[in-house]
């Protein structure tokens, strides 16, 4: 279905679309899945789009959502304009509709932007129909205020129900791009896969997509602190917004919903910044009960699953208490060049232990002593990974393998590209949080990738793709991936994609024992 017979012209439920025409794929940037969310719909549910006559011009990505600076795959923006997405489909046509991957990014809920991904490397080499997409972020998104609880609907989830109307609209539109509407695979990293755990529990998801890929964002994490975008409870998200709002001259509730929709954007961010992450609320029709509850009762729905971590994800969390200077202090040395920047040290490491596991840092010291290791800082990184993110990814993974496919990875490149610009570390980084995403992705925040790790990006787009085709990534040029049997993950690293023990590697039964 393309307007005008031109193959960069597509036409939409709500109106034709131009986008670029390359030798290997089309691009439709900045498409409108929702009305922008202004005035008297800044955190109001999404509404649709008002549709357009002539045909418009799809060959730039819109604006990113309003965000504050802060990380490499962020954007700065005042911008509430944002409810667009990006379409990007090989270019050569199909007897058959391509299989649909609708792509969630991360960033705590409070940066990024659906275009910082590129997919055509996974669109021309995957064969699918690749789909990013922009939601509302930080207090924008995700704000509990009472005033705001019209209707059946409630406050507090507006970015979920952009990612749903968006998901809707890969529903009406997919085919018009070539892609099959009944085979459409929600996907997404960090937030993003958080995201995809709140779409598996929420009632309002069903049926907007048939197999899902959570990359580093577990669904039982017990959302342990030092995990981001977790789903907070109803009364604790009503206190946050209520203090937002009083930081803002709102206090009053009976004007509360005015006098912040009158806010300027800019104001809005800054208030914000002194929350803890403000992530999904529980309660209401958007995410009724934990994530975590509805894998362990079976409530969720069944697709087929594709989930893991990445071997050193809380290495990059350790760098960043070395660039903020935390690490600082009498006689600590600094790095070369950079005086506000201090190593970990082995006192201070126990201190971290301290702070995080107050009743068992102890135990924590005794099983990670930062002498087996090269520096304390990568053995906190291996203790917070372990912990935060290893022991829940396979407490997910033998949740979901009780009712649906499930498939589970490790990304183990200890030599994964770094950011572009950024001071080096003074330790390695190894398979960090974020590191897998230019395997997927054409980014520009990263390194270029080595020979060697381009022959594993092309080996993880052809499970990606298999799996988005099938719901099952194995097949001819990879070696088998078989489904999760309560211990082994398929480890991912260049030249050495194999089964291992996870458990054994991540110390998960000491882990389990601390519950005890």
């Amino acid at each position: 279905m393309a307007g005008s017979g031109s193959p960069a012209v597509v036409a939409t439920d709500s109106g034709l679309v131009r986008g670029v025409l390359t030798d290997e794929y089309r691009s439709f940037q900045g498409i409108p899945y929702a009305a922008a969310p202004v005035g008297e719909l800044r955190w109001a549910s999404p509404q649709p789009v008002t549709p357009w006559t002539e045909v418009r011009d799809a060959t730039q990505p819109g604006d990113a959502c309003a965000q504050p600076a802060g990380i490499p795959m962020g954007r700065p923006s005042t911008s509430e304009d944002c409810l667009l997405l990006n379409v990007t489909t090989p270019r050569g046509g199909s007897n058959q509709l391509r299989p649909v991957m609708v792509w969630l990014h991360g960033g705590s809920l409070t940066y990024g932007a659906g275009d910082i991904y590129s997919p055509t490397g996974l669109v021309t080499r995957g064969d699918v129909v690749v789909v990013t997409v922009n939601y509302r972020l930080g207090a924008l998104g995700f704000l509990a205020h009472q005033a705001f609880d019209a209707g059946a609907s409630r406050s507090g989830n507006f970015g979920l129900e952009d990612q749903q109307a968006a998901l809707r609209w890969v529903r009406r539109n997919a085919a018009a791009f070539g892609g099959d509407p009944r085979n459409v695979t929600l996907f997404g990293q960090s937030a993003g896969s958080f995201s995809a755990c709140a779409h598996l529990a929420s009632p309002a998801s069903a049926g907007l997509f048939d197999k899902a890929i959570m990359q580093s964002g577990p669904c039982t994490a017990g959302w342990a602190p030092a995990t981001t975008s977790s789903p907070r409870p109803r009364a604790v998200a009503q206190q946050e917004a209520l203090a937002l709002a009083k930081s803002l001259g709102c206090s009053d509730l009976a004007t509360a919903a005015a006098c912040l929709r009158a806010k300027p954007v800019s104001d809005l961010l800054t208030a914000a910044a002194s929350l803890s992450d403000l992530g999904p609320v529980l309660g209401g029709p958007i995410l009724p009960i934990d994530p975590a509850e509805a894998l362990a009762t079976g409530r969720f729905h069944r697709v087929p699953v594709i989930h893991g971590y990445n071997r050193d994800e809380e290495r990059l969390r350790v760098w960043g208490l070395e660039v903020s200077g935390a690490n600082c202090g009498p006689g600590v040395p600094t790095l070369p060049g950079r005086p506000q920047e201090c190593p970990l040290t082995a006192a201070k490491y126990l201190d971290q232990l301290r702070q995080e596991w107050p009743g068992n840092a102890g135990k924590v010291a005794a099983r990670y002593p930062s002498g087996r290791y090269a520096s304390p800082s990568e053995a906190l990184g291996g203790a917070l990974t372990d912990a935060v993110w290893v022991r829940p990814t396979l407490d997910t993974a033998a949740a979901l393998a009780r009712y649906v496919p499930t498939y589970a990875y490790e990304f183990g490149d200890e030599q994964a590209p770094f950011f572009l610009g950024a001071n080096q570390p003074s330790f390695p980084l190894g398979a960090f949080h974020t590191a897998e995403l230019p395997y997927l992705f054409t980014v520009g925040y990263a390194q270029p990738l080595s020979d060697a790790q381009q022959a594993l990006s092309e080996q993880m787009i052809a499970y990606w793709a298999r799996f988005a085709r099938t719901g099952d990534p194995s097949g001819p040029g990879t070696p088998t991936w078989s489904p999760y049997d309560g211990r082994h993950v398929l480890s991912l690293a260049p030249g050495a994609i194999r089964p291992m023990d996870a458990k054994a590697a991540h110390h998960y039964a000491f882990w389990q024992s601390l519950d005890r």
